[in-house]
């Protein structure tokens, strides 16, 4: 029987052997740090700031535009209302102040 070499651990990723000074360990799988990466938008992470569906690295923004929740009122609602009261006051500012340079 022939020895047997090669004895690293494999990437999650490439599979290919990872050895200590490459190794970052998430998701309960051992990565080279270059690969473990979003899969959305391919940046590289952290192993503590991984966020995990299916097995798979995301990136915090990605993982909460994929996967976070969803419906009328998340996200979009508050942005809304921000950008209205902006455009209200904005537009009440600028006719003040048309005001005041007609009066005087």
């Amino acid at each position: 029987m022939p020895p047997v070499f090669g004895g690293a651990p494999k990437c999650a990723r490439c599979e290919k052997s990872v050895y200590h000074a490459e190794e970052a360990q998430a998701l309960g799988k051992v990565w080279h740090k270059t690969c473990l990466k979003c899969e959305v938008c391919s940046k590289r992470l952290e192993p503590m700031h991984v966020n995990d569906n299916g097995g798979l690295p995301y990136c915090k923004p990605c993982y909460g535009k994929n996967f976070g929740p969803k419906g009328y009122g998340y996200g979009g609602g508050s942005g809304t209302l921000a950008s209205d009261t902006l455009k209200d006051g904005g537009e009440g500012g600028s006719e003040a102040a048309g005001g005041d340079a007609s009066n005087q």
